[in-house]
């Protein structure tokens, strides 16, 4: 495997800037906000609209419950437009089913998909379904969510500007450690207690209607979903695009019920690790105290974690002072590799 790419899940930046970036078709006037490595999301200029675009896998887990996976795997597809600022409106989906699932429990997933998209105002336009030999669980095909808008509504990617607040809502590693707590929680030596707290997380992961309530109670600069690379990845992408430097207060860095003990059974960063829920968000000085109460009243956990500060063009992320790294991989692939190999061949007893 070639040195510029991760063992496991997405591409890093090299492997982005040598092998997509050089090659993205036609240049069009239209394309406002085109690919860029760490930016969730596309604009599309369409007579004066802003058209926000994001695509994302479909990752349906049945150990939790069709529903609840479905549910999951959709705010994950539409948070991509949502921290846009703009509301997804518009979906288009693509599921290439395996053999396995059944015609029953696609009707589950596709009617909660229905049921989500209907409470959020999105309508469903094209798409493909299909069984074939190959696909396997969790991935079963990949979705388009649109959104349409004014462009002086969306939250640029790289708008973060030095005297800007960053707040952080939900904490680190709340996906992973939702996730691996409940699929594989026997196979972690942890208290009842603490496991019953980690599981509880998977009710926090999600981001749609907490992005869409910051971006109205504003003004809300810049807004990064933290996904795969966790914390660390999504402060330094925000960072980069924004040419800033972020400095950061690692005691104000709220970690969840459950989540510190976890991550120290799996040997796992907290700050590396997925945690889909999970927002930064960059917000002027005025606007800190309404996005927070936004928040709030929606029951979010959210703290401020830092602020922007001017740099030399290359942005940066300091915690404490100290340079924090991308990481090069996240460590939250490993760890659910690990447990599904001995979950498939328990030692004998």
């Amino acid at each position: 495997m070639s040195s510029d790419v991760s063992e496991l899940g997405k591409i890093d930046r090299s492997f982005f800037d040598r092998h997509v970036a050089p090659n993205l078709g036609a240049q069009r006037d239209d394309v406002a906000i085109g690919p860029q490595h760490g930016v969730d999301f596309g604009v599309l200029d369409v007579d004066g609209r802003a058209l926000v675009t994001a695509t994302d896998p479909i990752s349906i887990l049945p150990p939790l419950g069709l529903e609840r996976a479905a549910r999951f795997a959709l705010d994950l597809i539409l948070a991509d437009v949502a921290v846009s600022g703009v509301a997804p409106t518009h979906l288009s989906v693509c599921f290439t089913l395996p053999e396995t699932m059944t015609d029953e429990a696609f009707a589950t997933v596709w009617e909660t998909f229905d049921e989500e998209c209907t409470d959020l105002g999105i309508s469903v336009v094209t798409g493909h379904t299909a069984r074939y030999s190959d696909p396997t669980y969790p991935w079963i095909g990949a979705a388009t969510a649109m959104g349409v808008g004014d462009h002086d509504e969306i939250v640029r990617p790289d708008g973060a500007t030095p005297g800007d607040r960053l707040l952080l809502t939900t904490g680190p590693a709340v996906e992973s450690v939702g996730l691996l707590s409940t699929l594989y929680g026997d196979q972690l030596e942890l208290p009842e207690n603490v496991l019953a707290d980690a599981r509880e997380r998977l009710e926090e992961v999600y981001a749609v209607r907490d992005a869409l309530a910051a971006a109205e109670a504003g003004p809300v600069t810049a807004m990064h979903d933290v996904t795969e690379g966790g914390l660390a990845g999504a402060l330094n992408e925000m960072a980069a695009g924004a040419g800033a430097r972020f400095a950061i207060d690692r005691e104000a860095v709220p970690l969840r019920p459950g989540v510190a003990e976890v991550c120290e059974a799996l040997e796992m960063d907290p700050w590396a690790a997925t945690s889909c829920g999970a927002l930064v968000i960059a917000v002027d000085p005025d606007g800190v105290d309404d996005v927070r109460r936004a928040l709030e009243d929606r029951g979010t956990v959210v703290a401020e974690i830092g602020r922007v500060e001017s740099a030399d063009g290359d942005g940066e992320v300091r915690v404490d002072g100290e340079r924090l790294e991308h990481p090069t991989v996240d460590p939250s692939w490993a760890a659910y590799a690990e447990l599904a190999e001995s979950a498939a061949d328990p030692p004998e007893k």
